[in-house]
């Protein structure tokens, strides 16, 4: 049997909450800086949310903006993005051998309750609901809506994986053309939840809603007067190809996708198992052909509740017990939690270490929590490093989906 083609990394596009490329959004995380606003959500007033304000019309008509979604814009903006950043010759690809794959964790939402609240000036009278309501609230929008925009006639998937859903996405490309199915393949996630109000009442209603006078301190993961999430919006899209099409086109290689595993808790719909994350990340590292002292950078998923960052570093601490040489960051410090989007945007901010040797910092940790303390943990300031060859990514989500994806630097 012949061994898997390898899968390699070769453009990047992303909008997050402080910064609209990769090299802003990289500069900002080696300078500490957060970008946490506040804003108005119906009914319950101002809270914190990461806010992203990258230039939808550069890549749609003010038309398509208004009649489509704001995931889909994320998407466009960043599938449109990582494209140039490849340097591939778009006109001359055949599109119907791309493959779009869209990490989301939920989609439609925003759109219900605005068309819900809007008939309800009318006294719920129908006739004032919107006929572009069911093609923005299927689930396949978000990638749907990329391909539509791009001429793209391959296969797409919005895939639900809840906070996994960034790496998800990654999987699913990968192993797409694996199977020869797609010759290119546009992956990660994206997320609109800032605009529905919905998650915001859930989260605080479980008590899981940060707050702090300082937005930008909002998100402490780690930190042991942490409170909560702070929700935001964003994206990370990938282009994705075997590694001798890479070759023979000239691309620039990233990164090398080197190992993944998506597993399931199955003991509670919110409360995240250490077993399994721990169970999660020694497959990924199997797979991968790696032992735990491989790894150079992990990006964690903790997202400042609680029980959420004891669990993980639990799982963490069982897993790279005895590696002097891994390096542990958070990147939801900055942005806050991009839910769907969370996972490729924390990957894209580590990406830069395989070149520069600094590993980005969680910032705003005052007071570490014993419980989630590790000597690999990157507080507060950069830290330069001698070798950073592998990265380990981390995302969990509710239901219990765990996804882990290992990246590495390519080689010849």
């Amino acid at each position: 049997m012949s061994a898997l083609p390898r899968i390699v990394i070769t453009g990047i596009g992303l909008t997050a909450p402080n910064g609209n490329s990769l090299a802003e959004y990289r500069a900002n995380l080696l300078a500490g800086k957060a970008r946490i606003a506040e804003i108005d959500v119906r009914y319950m007033g101002k809270h914190p949310a990461g806010v992203c304000d990258f230039e939808a019309t550069r890549h749609q008509k003010r038309k398509e903006i208004k009649n489509g979604t704001r995931a889909g814009s994320v998407a466009i903006y960043c599938a449109r993005e990582a494209v140039t950043n490849a340097g591939v010759d778009w006109a001359a690809m055949d599109k119907a051998r791309v493959g779009v794959y869209v990490g989301i964790t939920e989609h439609g939402n925003v759109e219900t309750e605005n068309e819900v609240y809007a008939i309800s000036q009318f006294g719920y009278d129908t006739k004032y609901w919107t006929h572009h309501h069911n093609p923005r609230t299927v689930a396949n929008n978000p990638a749907g809506e990329v391909t539509m925009n791009m001429g793209i006639t391959g296969p797409h998937y919005t895939i639900g994986a809840a906070c996994a859903a960034g790496n998800a996405g990654l999987i699913q490309a990968a192993q797409m053309l694996q199977l020869g199915e797609v010759d290119f393949a546009l992956a990660g996630g994206v997320s609109e939840s800032i605009h529905t109000f919905g998650i915001y009442a859930g989260f605080k209603n479980q008590g899981a809603l940060g707050h702090h006078a300082d937005p930008n301190k909002v998100s402490r993961p780690f930190d042991k007067d942490r409170n909560g999430i702070v929700i935001s919006e964003g994206g990370a899209l990938y282009t994705l190809e075997r590694l001798d099409d890479a070759l023979a086109r000239g691309a620039n290689i990233i990164a090398e996708i080197a190992g993944w595993c998506i597993n399931s808790d199955s003991t509670d719909a919110v409360l995240p198992n250490p077993e399994r994350q721990a169970q999660a990340v020694d497959i990924a590292l199997k797979r991968a052909g790696m032992k735990p002292q491989d790894i150079h950078i992990v990006s964690t998923h903790a997202t400042a509740t609680t029980l959420g960052d004891i669990q993980e570093m639990t799982a963490l601490r069982k897993i790279f017990a005895d590696c002097p040489d891994t390096h542990i960051n958070n990147t939801k410090s900055y942005i806050g939690h991009c839910m769907g989007a969370a996972g490729a945007l924390e990957l894209a901010g580590n990406l830069p270490s395989f070149h520069d040797l600094v590993v980005h910092p969680t910032i705003n940790v005052e007071n570490l929590d014993p419980e989630c303390a590790h000597p690999g943990l990157v507080i507060n300031e950069p830290k330069r490093v001698s070798k950073v060859d592998t990265i380990l990514n981390n995302s969990f989500g509710m239901l219990g989906i765990n996804s882990v994806l290992i990246v590495k630097r390519y080689r010849a």
